[in-house]
């Protein structure tokens, strides 16, 4: 009895008692429940007060990567199994920066404020700072895709035609130009289509446009497309101011192409009938020989017209002289007559221009000649695979002669050679 009072009295001993107890107490929930350490990777970095710079004029950009940290995070084993990488908020703080570059980074686990350690790697945002500036340019209005048969793209308008950019002055420097583009495939009528702008740079790369800024905002830009219609004119030309050396006279003027396509609105359409070359054009000195003259017919178009394609602008009138007492005639090769080819050959022709004959004789004899009927080449002596200029025979009637002799450049070739 005298024992257990002594016991019930003992405070020290109590004491000692209740400190083994919780040192055994933590021991094992330490040995169930552990201190643990796990990493989360990708933690975007939010950035915090950077009106700072904004007011300064300047902008700022996240360099070496550093948009997104991994964070290591300590904790018991059951706090650090509720945690997810949602709850892991990484800061940067513009008025902690030092050194112009380096911002700290702090890491709050929301939740879990009070029952876990947490770091981010790297420790710091690493920033570029530049002046903030600003570029009004022209906005071009491209199209892409083809229109409707019978019809060409007309005028594209821009609405607005100029955009003011905002942005780090490196980058801003880089646009060469903006452009709008729009699909045309398959219009028929004018309409207006939405558009996104597409910046260039002076080497026509396409420019990130993440980081800038501009003064359209979720208006846009759209972009005005106007169709003209086509129709086909023939083209005139004037050819009473060509002169030609005494003893010639023109034998024949030519014109390619003798049409052309042409495109506008429809009440302008309605009145051209031919596009007219003048007759100035084919001033200058005398001739002695055949001629080509190269007309740019583009400036002859009326008001509100234009080519339906742009580079079809160029018709070549070819005149043709003759001598007196001569006549020139325009032979096609295809209407030579061929003799004697080796049947183990076969032949085709070098070039397929037409042939220019110069025959000379009384005026009633040369209105009534057809040479493409009276034509020959005589292959008797070409046995061999080859190209060879052949001289072309003409079965004239008499009192008519060749003034010049004609030749022609074929290709000989072995049957059994290239398939045939």
């Amino acid at each position: 009895m005298m024992m257990i009072k002594k016991l019930k009295n003992n405070f020290s001993l109590k004491l000692l008692a209740f400190l083994f107890a919780f040192m055994l107490w933590l021991i094992v929930v330490n040995i169930d429940d552990p201190v643990m350490t796990k990493t989360f990777t990708n933690i975007p970095v939010t950035v915090e007060h950077s009106e700072i710079l904004t007011e300064q004029n300047k902008t700022y950009q996240i360099v070496d990567d550093t948009q997104n940290v991994s964070v290591v995070v300590s904790a018991k084993r059951r706090t650090l199994s509720k945690i997810k990488a949602s709850d892991i908020v990484v800061t940067a703080d513009i008025k902690e920066m030092y050194l112009n570059t380096q911002i700290p980074l702090e890491v709050t686990v929301n939740g879990y404020e009070g029952s876990c350690e947490a770091t981010a790697s790297p420790r710091n945002l690493q920033i570029q700072i530049e002046d903030n500036v600003s570029k009004t340019t022209y906005i071009t209005p491209v199209a892409s895709g083809q229109v409707r048969s019978g019809y060409v793209l007309g005028k594209l308008t821009a609405d607005p035609e100029t955009v003011t950019i905002n942005g780090p002055k490196s980058l801003v420097e880089k646009i060469s130009k903006v452009e709008a583009e729009v699909n045309v495939s398959g219009l028929s009528e004018n309409t207006v289509l939405d558009s996104a702008l597409v910046l260039y740079d002076e080497n026509n790369n396409v420019i990130d446009q993440s980081r800038l800024a501009n003064n359209l905002g979720n208006v846009g830009v759209s972009v005005s497309v106007t169709l003209y219609r086509t129709t086909t004119v023939p083209v005139e030309a004037d050819t009473s101011e060509i002169e030609v050396k005494e003893g010639y006279s023109i034998s024949n003027v030519k014109l390619a192409p003798e049409e052309i396509e042409i495109a506008g609105p429809e009440d302008a359409l309605a009145k051209v009938k031919s596009i007219d070359i003048p007759a100035e054009e084919f001033s200058g000195e005398a001739i002695d020989s055949r001629t080509d003259y190269t007309i740019d017919i583009s400036k002859y178009l009326p008001e509100d017209i234009e080519l339906a394609d742009s580079n079809a602008s160029s018709v070549i009138i070819t005149v043709t002289l003759e001598k007196d007492g001569t006549k020139n005639y325009e032979l096609p090769v295809g209407s030579i007559t061929v003799k004697n080819l080796d049947e183990n050959l076969r032949m085709s022709y070098n070039k397929t221009d037409n042939l220019e004959v110069h025959v000379k004789g009384s005026k009633e004899q040369l209105d009534t000649l057809n040479i493409e009927q009276i034509a020959i080449i005589d292959l008797a002596e070409y046995t061999k695979a080859g190209t060879y200029k052949v001289p072309v025979q003409f079965k004239l009637p008499d009192g008519c002669t060749l003034t010049e002799d004609v030749e022609v450049e074929l290709v000989l070739e072995e049957k059994d050679s290239g398939g045939n």
